[in-house]
């Protein structure tokens, strides 16, 4: 089992930014893919980032591109997500999610093993 705990969310000024964490722990977090997901109210859950082990496979939603920063701290079983130019259209309850395969995360997202309970960006116009 792997457990996620988000943090981080909160209120901004459009153009402004946050960072969300995701605090892991359980198993080998450096064996996981990780990724952020986001689901706006009466929306379908969709993906932001993600990224692979070694942080050598990065993955961007065409609408965070050059805004969104994924990293990942793999001695402290951290992964983050930096937002910057935060727009209100980015509000919703945001997702970290884990998995052994880069590429469920990335195109099968309702296989993916392990979620955590999300944390709330809202972005005020």
């Amino acid at each position: 089992q792997v457990q996620l705990v988000e943090s981080g969310g909160g209120l901004v000024q459009a153009g402004g930014s946050l960072r969300l964490s995701c605090a892991a722990s359980g198993r080998t977090f450096s064996n996981y893919a990780m990724g952020w997901f986001r689901q706006a109210p009466g929306q379908e859950r969709e993906i932001v980032a993600a990224i692979n082990w070694n942080s050598g496979n990065i993955y961007y939603a065409d609408s965070v591109k050059g805004r969104f920063t994924i990293s990942r701290n793999n001695a402290k079983n951290k992964v983050t997500l930096q937002m910057n130019s935060l727009k209100p259209e980015d509000t919703a309850v945001y997702y970290c999610a884990a998995d052994r395969s880069m590429v469920t995360v990335t195109t099968t997202p309702s296989h993916v093993d392990y979620w955590g309970k999300g944390t709330l960006v809202t972005v005020s116009s």
